[in-house]
């Protein structure tokens, strides 16, 4: 049976469990000699990484809702308990015994291995740093109702980086570590402005929860699928050798199942300027902040989008490094069969020498770039920020009409879709014709043949006057001279009345070669990626501008990095052979 060491904190506001023991380990925990750690090794459960001592702890959030958060803490096993080490944090949803979002068949209970692959990839342990995962309210052994990252939440993170910063093993200076949704977590916590934060690692995460679930009013295919699966994640079943308290705690929806169809209602509001969705707008939230922040960001990454990276990046006042280039949702150390999916070598050595650097103050010997980039011809540069522009341009685009018909593949989601945020993506182009600039479902402005290389950078808005109710998709297509047409950035909107309409499409960085057109289709919504209500009107548009950001890539800083692998498999499902006449009206040219 499992075996749990109570002890009330002096001031009954916290309390601090020791690790359950597995069978048969009981002894062997109480053994330890006096000054080592207290708790569970490799040696005595398999699910503990290799050189870690392994603990559990109950803790209440910060908003006095009586939340009590869980904790699986990880400490150095050469370490003494009493020795202080900085702390590697990661809070989120993932973090269950059982399973990361779904029970994953482990024969006795243990910490996720969600990260396994940072904390022996980096020899995390025997650096001297200790790795905390925290399971935000309503996931694993945590009380509460689910917040999508909402107010309570937010709570939740602030009082985990505080609970780990004031442990008598902290030496009070905590890191942030995660990819998707503990990526965001990580956002989050440069949000709340605590001093105790020293460095943040948040890969491919979400910058504005809105746009994981709807885009300027028009819901995606998960805006019901994302929340059924979290609450599938939340009432995962547990172990039976966890321990009454976590077991306890994991079952808490089962008498609070409000908190399941609240999770529900609450997320299905398309209106971005709600309250509900301004508490949730982390790009927004994080002007004048200045936590030290490494991240990763795919530009064609199809699930978790590039929008809104450029607000959060300038709000934010801290150092920023980034690698950012043509891939999916993956980690900055991922591989398939030896090859990195992200194409750079070298991600865990410049995380820790981030780490190091700010939570240990330990200068690093080796110069990384601010940021590394790969654009879609599969080539590296180096930056000492994102965006950088040479020069802006605003085209000014035909008008033009188009009927708000929708398309066939934007009328149901794919059956058996996963859709939380570790899995979710896109569906695929099922047909040309959802993919065809013209003259299916809208028209097109074609730009005049590009007298020289250039990119375009940073986030491209769009603004128009729209005659009718209905929806709106803006896609832009690079051209090469034989017709060759690749669908590079799109975004989509509500026009809930005639008038004036002007949004964003997302980030990208895009290199036209020389001879090339851009071309600027809208029309009607013909994607999956949508669940839009054809409006039937025929919607005129006139005073359409396109505003974009242009870089002059003959200033590229080569850096080291391989082409991504994902970014072929872009290309063949993006691109189209085009006929017919391209005559360009407006001209990109770098100034």
């Amino acid at each position: 049976m499992n075996l749990s060491r109570q002890i009330a904190a002096a001031t009954g506001a916290l309390i601090m469990l020791a690790a359950p023991v597995a069978l048969g380990t009981a002894s062997a925990a109480s053994a330890a000699p006096p000054g080592l750690q207290r708790g569970i090794t490799h040696a005595e459960n398999p699910r503990v990484p290799q050189g870690a001592v392994w603990t559990e702890a109950y803790f209440p959030s910060a908003d006095h809702s009586g939340v009590e958060l869980h904790a699986d803490v990880l400490r150095p096993e050469h370490l003494p308990a009493h020795a202080r080490t900085p702390v590697i944090l990661a809070v989120g949803p993932y973090f269950s015994h059982a399973g990361q979002t779904g029970p994953q068949g482990f024969p006795q209970t243990g910490p996720s291995n969600r990260f396994e692959d940072f904390t022996s990839g980096t020899d995390l342990f025997a650096r001297g740093y200790s790795y905390v995962m925290v399971d935000l309210r309503g996931f694993g052994g945590s009380t509460g109702c689910l917040d999508w990252v909402g107010p309570g939440e937010q709570a939740d993170v602030k009082a985990a980086i505080q609970w780990v910063a004031s442990r008598p093993w902290s030496t009070g200076k905590v890191g942030m570590y995660g990819k998707s949704y503990d990526a965001v977590t990580g956002l989050v916590g440069n949000n709340l402005r605590l001093g105790a934060l020293k460095a943040i690692v948040a890969q491919e995460p979400v910058w504005n929860m809105y746009n994981y679930l709807f885009s300027n009013g028009v819901p995606r295919p998960n805006v019901t699928g994302t929340p059924n699966a979290y609450n599938g994640i939340a009432t995962m079943a547990q172990l039976p050798d966890d321990s009454e308290h976590y077991r306890a705690n994991a079952a808490y929806e089962q008498s609070h199942p409000e908190c399941l169809a609240d999770n529900l209602t609450n997320n299905n509001n398309p209106d971005l300027d709600s309250r509900y969705w301004r508490a949730r707008n982390l790009a927004a939230q994080a002007k004048g902040t200045n936590t030290p922040l490494f991240i990763t960001q795919g530009f064609i990454e199809n699930n978790t989008k590039p929008e809104d990276v450029q607000e959060y990046l300038a709000n934010h006042r801290g150092t920023e490094r980034g690698w950012m280039g043509q891939w999916e949702h993956v980690r900055g150390n991922e591989t398939n069969q030896g090859q990195l999916l992200q194409g750079r070598a070298g991600f865990f050595d410049e995380v820790m020498r981030l780490y190091d650097r700010y939570l240990k103050g330990i200068q690093p010997a080796v110069h990384d770039p601010a940021f590394a980039l790969e654009d879609n011809t599969g080539r590296w540069r180096a930056q000492p920020a994102w965006p950088i522009w040479s020069s802006t341009t605003t085209a000014r685009l035909q008008d033009g009409r188009y009927v708000d018909t929708g398309g066939p593949s934007a009328l149901a989601a794919p059956a058996g879709q996963q859709w939380d945020m570790e899995h979710a993506t896109d569906p695929l182009p099922p047909t040309a014709r959802s993919l065809a600039p013209a003259p299916a479902g809208g028209y097109v402005t074609w730009s005049t043949p590009v007298r020289q290389r250039l990119r375009i950078t940073a986030t491209p808005r769009i603004s128009l006057r729209a005659g009718a109710s209905g929806n709106v998709m803006v896609r832009l297509w690079d051209v090469a001279p034989d017709g060759t047409a690749v669908m590079f950035d799109e975004n989509v909107a509500l026009i809930e009345r005639a008038g004036r309409v002007a949004f964003d499409l997302k980030a990208t960085d895009w290199t036209l070669e020389a001879g090339h057109q851009l071309g600027v289709q809208i029309g009607t919504i013909g994607s999956g990626s949508w669940l839009d209500t054809p409006s039937g009107n025929t919607i005129r548009v006139t005073q359409a501008r396109l505003n974009l950001a242009l870089q002059n890539p003959r200033s590229d800083v080569p850096a080291q990095g391989d082409r991504s692998p994902f970014l072929d498999t872009y290309l063949r499902q993006y691109t189209q052979t085009l006929t017919g006449s391209r005559e360009g009206t407006f001209r990109l040219s770098l100034r």
